[in-house]
């Protein structure tokens, strides 16, 4: 096949949706696509939405030489409306990649209902989805009122070769001092930082320690509250900062640390959670969005509703006192990560499905 996949910047973005998108596009080449890229660059919403009048993105999208054409989600406001001119002079099929939509993010009602009118316009463009859950899939649905064609290809999480004995999980369960937790996620409003930074307010300081893995860079007004939130709650002794890490030093936090907290607002997804879980983290996510076809509550983790930060010291603390129930998590959440399929299998979905809508 040969197709095209338009994103915005790099595709080398760390991100749980630029991961995926990285390794769709590699399985696809491994199997002898062709797969270009079509890059536009990261720009204000407003800006974005000026893209739709673009003459020398639309008459590239014509020029395009494909048998379908990807588009990441995130691009909708580039193409919401350009799409429906697009359709009129091209013969390949449109296809979307969606993570999660933009209007289930929390936010002011006026400013989702602005996102979602875009948001449907730009789904009712498109001839075929590729969707990250099944939350995924009926959001979109409710939007566009209708079961939308396509394909649920979860994320998956063996990308670092997880591998822990179970002795070993039982060791760092058991290990005396602090509880170790672990925060992965772009330090962006909708992870979450400051709900887990208000429940680690309400714990003695000497029975925890977190570290914070992700970008600084992404939202630099949230993420200057945060650290003057640290200060100003007298926890910077107890946080350590990585920045992003990839590899080795990534699994190197997974295998160190206890529990994953990413009390994201709202997850298409969640992929750092099933990552956490090859490791045996058990992980604490909130009950908005798809973190609980991943998560089961009191089994391998907990589901807090979003900014309950009441409920989430009381979790940690549970944790904090009772290894043995910290021990069965861990275990539980690596036997729930190997019931989950394998990059390789969610690219061969992928592909599968769109072989069969190119014909």
């Amino acid at each position: 096949m040969r197709l095209a996949l338009l994103i915005y910047g790099s595709l080398d973005t760390l991100s749980g949706g630029y991961l995926y998108d990285r390794k769709m596009v590699a399985y696809l080449r491994e199997h002898g696509d062709d797969v270009s890229l079509v890059s536009l660059p990261w720009r204000s919403y407003p800006r974005h939405l000026m893209d739709n009048f673009s003459t020398p993105l639309f008459e590239k999208l014509v020029r395009l030489k494909i048998d379908a054409l990807i588009q990441d989600e995130l691009n909708h406001p580039s193409v919401f409306w350009l799409n429906q001119r697009l359709k009129k002079k091209v013969a390949y099929p449109l296809v979307s990649i969606i993570h999660h939509l933009r209007s289930s993010e929390a936010r002011p009602g006026w400013q989702n209902s602005l996102y979602r009118s875009v948001e449907r316009c730009y789904l009712a463009s498109i001839d075929g989805f590729i969707f990250n859950s099944q939350t995924t899939r009926r959001v979109v649905s409710g939007l566009l009122g209708e079961d939308p064609p396509g394909v649920v290809a979860c994320p998956a999480g063996d990308r670092l070769n997880p591998d822990i004995s179970p002795e070993a999980l039982r060791q760092r369960a058991y290990s005396s001092g602090p509880l170790r937790i672990f925060f992965l996620g772009n330090v962006i409003p909708r992870k979450g930082l400051h709900t887990l930074l208000q429940a680690l307010r309400r714990l003695p300081k000497d029975t925890w320690q977190l570290a914070v893995t992700g970008s600084l860079e992404m939202d630099r007004g949230y993420a200057g509250r945060i650290l003057r939130s640290a200060a100003e709650f007298g926890l910077d002794d107890n946080l350590r900062f990585t920045g992003p890490l990839e590899d080795s030093p990534l699994v190197e936090e997974f295998l160190t640390n206890q529990l994953l907290v990413v009390p994201s607002s709202y997850e298409g997804f969640g992929i750092a959670y099933l990552e956490g879980m090859g490791f045996g983290l058990p992980a604490i996510a909130s009950t908005a969005g798809a973190a609980g076809e991943i998560v089961t509550h009191g089994v391998d983790g907990y589901l807090i509703a979003p900014g309950d930060a009441e409920a989430l010291a009381d979790h940690l603390r549970s944790l904090i006192q009772d290894r043995e129930l910290l021990f069965r998590m861990s275990r539980a959440a690596r036997e729930r990560y190997h019931g989950h399929p394998t990059w390789e299998q969610t690219g061969e979905r992928v592909r599968g499905y769109l072989s069969e809508l190119v014909g």
